[in-house]
């Protein structure tokens, strides 16, 4: 069946209430009750369209079709859209920083719907390597954590527990657009719990307490699972108890912590170099 194509507007006041509306995506409560959020710039737009992401709202600023570096490309954006039963909004430059808050804002932003996937749609395959996230508190921390799982090949990203919000802006421009690659679990810890128990490979967490140098553990047991805890306390006991190993970065300097998205990055590096050595 064919979908009408959308709308297209002009708007000019920060106070229209289309406007309005896509302002308050900022806030989390109201991004949950619309179920979308907001993706900004020309790489993130292109993205969430190529992956087809479903885009509610395309919005660009009406100088960018006068503009060589970026008319054709935003009339491209704007025609896929359009044509999928999207909206577009046209807006000058002060709608745009409104909306963004940045002085510097990009020539096109959109409303995306929001995608996660159930914990019961995992069906994990040999040669699979998922990371999970417990309680992610710094949206930078968790944007970066899933670019890092998408640049290291991991098959998906399980959020667990109370974790800061991956469609919140800040976490959505850390991802650089991986966002769009790389698939979303959100999983209470009882049905993490659940899947760990049901898992048929290895799960392997990082632990101030791990026995194990991250170095030395033998990542070949596939399907598995990298399971990093919170940036202040670490995996809670109970998570801890779920893995199968638990591992501890070894560090040479005066430091005695690593960011999180680093830690994350080291962990999954290590475990994609075992996985290459064997093929």
């Amino acid at each position: 069946m064919s979908v009408p194509p959308g709308k297209i507007k002009e708007v000019s006041s920060t106070a229209n209430p289309l406007v309005k509306a896509i302002k308050g995506l900022v806030l989390k409560k109201n991004r949950d009750s619309e179920g979308t959020f907001l993706a900004e710039g020309q790489k993130l737009v292109t993205d969430a369209i190529e992956r087809d992401w479903a885009v509610r709202t395309l919005v660009h600023a009406k100088n960018a079709l006068h503009d060589d570096r970026h008319r054709d490309q935003v009339q491209a954006l704007a025609a896929t859209v359009h044509a999928r039963g999207g909206n577009i909004l046209i807006v000058g430059d002060k709608v745009l920083t409104s909306i963004t808050r940045r002085d510097n804002a990009q020539a096109v932003l959109a409303v995306v719907e929001q995608k996660t996937m159930p914990v019961g749609k995992i069906d994990p395959k040999s040669g699979d390597c998922w990371l999970a996230l417990d309680r992610v508190r710094d949206p930078g921390n968790l944007g970066t954590a899933i670019r890092t799982a998408d640049a290291l090949g991991a098959k998906g990203v399980m959020l667990v527990g109370e974790t800061t919000d991956p469609f919140g802006l800040e976490a959505v421009r850390a991802t650089m657009g991986s966002l769009f690659h790389v698939p979303l679990v959100r999983a209470t810890v009882p049905e993490f719990l659940k899947l760990a128990n049901q898992w048929p490979g290895q799960i392997v967490g990082t632990h101030l307490r791990g026995a194990m140098d991250h170095r030395t553990i033998d990542y070949s047991s596939k399907p598995q699972i990298i399971l990093m805890g919170n940036e202040q306390q670490g995996l809670t006991e109970e998570l801890s108890g779920a893995c199968h190993k638990l591992a501890r970065i070894s560090m040479d300097g005066a430091a005695d912590s690593l960011n999180l998205a680093v830690a994350t990055g080291i962990m999954l590096f290590e475990a994609r170099r075992h996985a290459l050595s064997e093929t």
